[in-house]
């Protein structure tokens, strides 16, 4: 639309979603504002094409057991990043504008794994709303972290909540490491002059005979090979918990572009030989505790990179610097960008304010969803599930789903939670859309299902075939991929067959055979026939043979 190419003004706020966050507001027992101004954001890395992010206080001062939220906001999404090249990124608009509620915590969280507990709690509360996005991304986490002697950092985009605690974990580790080489680097007498003075030279002369491919590329393409002084940094660089080497060429790399840095710590290596590191060191006069780093590019990006390695360097001498940081894959950290201030936000002033009134406010009182503990004991009462159970389908946000089909197929109750809580996870892992599952395909599958049609292993496949082809119905699934129940005959045939080409085997192994032989089995006839059935023919087959 206009809005989303800045053609037009934005739109006034929408009503479903800031009852939404009032919703929630009321149910974190938060109190909230009589009326709600928009503010923008500042946002200055292309992914809003206005230049900034609206976002509105709604409520303050709320509390969850023991943990205080500070703050519940409305705020819209920004744009969603499709690639990213040098100098260049590229965002999709489908993303954007569309609602998200914040909620702010207190600095009320002890441990990492209390912090992953909190976040499920508020994630299942958004959940209870029914107005969630569901699967991987639809609850998106940010830590701030903060330990005795250091500083907030906090880091952007958790995307799970069983990577809460685990990303918690690791920064509090890497920030001991940092307060533990501040220490090092004052026991070695380090000043922040003798970084801001540190020397540098080229060193593509020498360098030039070097048979280092990631060099002599470099040099072949007009580069420089240039040499930072570090002193004091030996053996600091490439610590487990810190990568402080790898911070310095994110660092560098955000500042100018750069490929990356090598350092001393990581070398000989790359194909630089100890000769060459020798001569480094000697022509820079390093002592014992000195490192250094060395810088590969064009002339004006590798000046640009010495410069912030080097305000980085200085950095390590107060410890933890205060930034924001990502997530990456191994639920380690890195740095994006400085600790943004309070103002980076001032009043939206083409949006006029909501007047909260007290009827809107005693309306959604009266509608409030069940919270989590509530939802929990119920599911307990009503269809025999255990704690565990009842917490994973809250949290997943298919409680409604399942209660909808389990009310209609009382006997499956047991297989239509499995297909909410593990096939579903299984098939998005595999790279399925299972938004594209419907829930009148699920009720005509557990319908065919009930009728003995096919096999309930039959289910993943079923449902990967419906979400790749959306015109597709049941019956047509099943025909596609073969799944015509077998007799119990049949069965006993397929399994006769395979024990007699593997009866070498059989009668070295004897019952320890079944496992092996099941998945053989379950390979042929998986969703053919109930796989109990499967296991108790292969038994009594085996039983005769042995």
């Amino acid at each position: 639309c206009l809005v989303e190419a800045d053609e037009e003004p934005p739109h006034a706020l929408n009503d479903e979603a800031l009852d939404v966050a009032l919703t929630m507001s009321i149910l974190v027992n938060a109190k909230p504002v009589d009326e709600v101004h928009v503010m923008r954001k500042i946002v200055i890395d292309g992914s809003n094409t206005s230049g900034f992010q609206r976002t509105a206080l709604i409520a303050l001062d709320g509390r969850i057991k023991d943990v205080g939220i500070e703050t519940i906001a409305l705020e819209e999404d920004a744009a969603r990043k499709l690639e990213g090249k040098k100098g260049f990124v590229n965002y999709g608009l489908d993303r954007l504008g569309i609602p998200l509620i914040e909620v702010a915590t207190a600095a009320d969280i002890p441990t990492p794994r209390h912090a992953r507990e909190t976040a499920e709690y508020i994630g299942s509360l958004l959940q209870a709303t029914e107005k969630c996005k569901r699967g991987l991304g639809a609850i998106r986490q940010d830590l701030n972290i903060s330990i005795a002697h250091g500083a907030r950092v906090e880091i952007k985009g958790i995307q799970s909540l069983t990577a809460v605690e685990k990303v918690a974990e690791k920064e509090v580790l890497r920030q001991l490491d940092l307060i533990e080489i501040k220490e090092r680097l004052h026991e070695r007498g380090v000043e922040e002059s003798d970084i801001k003075n540190a020397p540098f030279m080229d060193f593509t002369d020498e360098l030039k005979d070097c048979e280092s491919c990631i060099v002599q590329n470099t040099l072949s393409n007009g580069g420089k090979a240039v040499v930072l002084k570090l002193p004091g940094f030996a053996g600091l660089l490439k610590r487990e918990s810190s990568r402080l080497g790898r911070e310095f060429a994110v660092h560098a790399k955000l500042a100018s572009g750069i490929g990356g840095i090598l350092h001393s710590d990581e070398l000989p290596g790359y194909g630089l030989k100890e000769k060459e590191i020798m001569r480094i060191k000697e022509k820079l006069k390093l002592k014992k505790d000195d490192a250094f780093a060395l810088f590969l590019g064009k002339e004006k990006m590798v000046e640009e990179a010495v410069h912030a390695v080097r305000e980085r360097a200085e950095t390590a001498l107060c410890g933890v610097a205060e930034e924001v940081r990502r997530t990456l894959p191994d639920h380690s950290t890195e740095y994006m960008r400085p600790l943004p201030g309070a103002a980076r936000m001032y009043p939206e002033t083409d949006i006029p304010p909501v007047q909260i009134t007290k009827d809107r406010l005693a309306h959604i009182r009266k509608n409030l969803p069940e919270k989590p503990e509530e939802q929990g004991e119920r599911l307990r009462e009503t269809y025999g599930l255990n704690r565990d159970q009842t917490k994973q389908l809250i949290q997943s946000g298919y409680l409604k789903d399942f209660e909808w089909l389990a009310q209609r197929f009382p006997k499956l109750t047991k297989t239509i939670l499995r297909t909410f809580l593990n096939t579903f996870s299984e098939l998005e892992n595999e790279g399925v859309i299972v938004e594209n599952i419907n829930n009148s395909l699920l009720k005509e599958i557990f319908s065919l299902l009930q009728k003995g049609v096919f096999a309930k292993e039959a289910i993943p496949k079923l449902l990967s075939y419906l979400a790749q082809h959306k015109d597709a119905d049941v019956n047509e699934a099943v025909k596609e991929c073969g799944l015509k129940v077998v007799s119990e005959n049949e069965v006993r045939r397929v399994i006769q067959r395979i024990i007699n080409e593997r009866m070498d085997f059989v009668k070295k192994k004897k019952t320890g055979a079944v496992h092996p032989l099941m998945g053989v089995v379950m390979r042929e006839l998986r969703g053919k026939v109930d796989g109990k059935l499967i296991n108790n023919i292969l038994r009594e087959e085996l039983e005769k043979v042995l």
